[in-house]
């Protein structure tokens, strides 16, 4: 027979080997996408300082422009000239289509970033743009203009 104390530490050695093997199983440290993801070295250095949500949602935006450019915005951005969710996070493009300025909206604005958020899952899940885009302006409309037409 084991003594009451026994039992609680062993219950205890038990659960704290359960909880730590499902954490560990959670946190790997990289996160697999199934798009491209742009790198944080060319990233300004507001960007790289940035929460991990606004990191992904510009390496995202920079690696996967077709996405994004077909989606809008609606955080009241588009009398600052942005025509797209796109256009939250890249001011100018060069010819070849790599970056040449960035833009730094997207560093204090949740619903540009919880827009791409929503893509980057939606992708992932196997989503069209088409499907992604009915759901941004079903989702987001209620917070303001579409800066699309």
């Amino acid at each position: 027979m084991i003594a009451p104390l026994s039992r609680v530490s062993l219950l205890l050695v038990i659960f704290a080997l359960t909880l730590s093997g499902a954490l560990s199983a959670c946190s790997t440290g990289t996160t697999e996408h199934l798009f491209p993801m742009a790198s944080m070295d060319g990233m300004p250095i507001e960007v790289q300082s940035a929460p991990a949500t606004v990191q992904q949602a510009y390496q995202f935006a920079v690696a996967n422009p077709d996405v994004l450019h077909q989606l809008p915005c609606y955080c009241g951005c588009g009398p600052i000239g942005h025509t797209s969710n796109y256009s939250c996070y890249v001011a100018e493009q060069n010819a070849d289509g790599t970056v040449k300025t960035f833009d730094n909206h997207a560093l204090g604005c949740s619903i540009c970033v919880d827009i791409t958020q929503d893509a980057m899952r939606m992708l992932g899940d196997g989503k069209s743009a088409p499907e992604i885009r009915a759901y941004v302006d079903q989702t987001y409309a209620k917070y303001g203009p579409s800066n699309m037409p």
